[in-house]
């Protein structure tokens, strides 16, 4: 390997000082929940690492996964590709067209063989032989196939190529199917959501290339660093869902006193994902601190789970079971506190009217 070859030499060549890749690995580190300690311990290891060679494909999907990477503030689309890693194939971003651009997939998979990582968003069609989805003549079945055999681990972006997604939902014309239903022998990350955020699809691409392997997955094979909570667990507005205060529309006063959203829909008592703790442009917001409720987007089949505004039946399951027995116990708990307050003040207005304590 080349000096010039390190990550540690991009850098330097693109003007960025060890005290701003420090405060970058520190950001990541303070993103992912590790420990301050392993601020060095990236900025060591990806300084003398090559930078990361990436196929990036894209199949059944509308782009927006790429569209919200390139909106990611720390790091940014910039630091991701021009330090970080090398992205050696993605139909939006390159530059090359027609044979070039699958000639530098080729070339890109010879080099690296073995130790590139393959991205990939949109579901694959898989019926009648998978014709209803191909680039450059090639099934995306054959191309997904084809490529992942010599990458060292998958990361599938967005709820398409994770779990199916919208293309998925039936009645599936075309057998839409996630990554995980084709290829069985290799390390594959999911990072659903529709589309995911930035940040996330970029903190686990920075984890992989400091650690060179995948965090630690939960049982959908996402990401725990990102997705080990509910996003009910983690709303701000939870308070409400406690006390029994619910919306009723979009236009009511508990709308407009930022009351839980339970009531019109609101999918994040089932919904994992960092959107009420990261979320989105730059940290700005998240639907639900929008006024609108959750849709559910990075859990599997959220197309066909019912109306997005239709308050979640109870009960689904064990845990909706908790959930709902939560919800009644708020709405009762609110209702008593009413009740008493209005009793108050019928006792102190007694007690302005007789001048006497009751």
């Amino acid at each position: 390997m080349k000096e010039t070859d390190t990550l540690g030499a991009s850098l330097t060549s693109h003007g960025i000082s060890r005290r701003s890749f420090l405060k970058f690995c520190t950001a990541m580190a303070s993103l992912m929940a590790l420990p301050p300690s392993a601020a060095y311990a990236m900025a060591e290891a990806l300084t003398k690492a090559r930078r990361q060679s990436v196929i990036w494909l894209s199949f059944q999907e509308c782009t927006g996964c790429v569209e919200s990477l390139t909106r990611s503030f720390d790091p940014t689309l910039e630091q991701l590709i021009f330090e970080l890693i090398s992205l050696d194939y993605q139909h939006t971003l390159q530059a090359a067209s027609g044979e070039a651009a699958e000639r530098a997939r080729e070339e890109a998979m010879k080099a690296s063989w073995g130790k590139y990582l393959l991205v990939v968003d949109g579901s694959i069609p898989t019926k009648d032989g998978g014709v209803y989805s191909a680039i450059a003549g090639i099934s995306n079945y054959d191309m997904l196939v084809d490529t992942a055999k010599g990458a060292a681990a998958i990361v599938s972006v967005g709820t398409c190529s994770s779990f199916g997604g919208i293309p998925h939902a039936n009645p599936n014309p075309t057998g839409a199917v996630a990554v995980t239903d084709i290829i069985k022998d290799k390390p594959v990350m999911n990072v659903p959501g529709c589309p995911p955020i930035p940040s996330v699809i970029a903190g686990t691409l920075a984890y992989f290339i400091t650690y060179g392997k995948l965090p630690e997955l939960d049982h959908l094979n996402r990401p725990k660093i990102f997705f080990a909570d509910t996003i009910h667990d983690r709303c701000y507005r939870r308070p409400f869902y406690e006390q029994g205060k619910f919306a009723k529309t979009f236009d009511d006063e508990g709308a407009r006193n930022g009351w839980c959203l339970y009531e019109l829909g609101c999918k994040g008592p089932t919904t994992y994902n960092a959107c009420a703790t990261v979320k989105w442009n730059g940290g700005v917001s998240f639907p639900i601190e929008s006024g609108h409720g959750c849709l559910g987007c990075s859990e599997p089949d959220f197309w066909d789970k019912g109306s997005f505004y239709k308050a979640l039946p109870t009960p689904l399951t064990s845990n909706n079971k908790i959930i709902a027995g939560a919800a009644v116990a708020g709405i009762a708990a609110g209702a008593v506190a009413a009740a008493v307050s209005r009793k108050h003040q019928e006792h102190i207005g007694q007690e302005n009217i007789s001048g006497e304590k009751k």
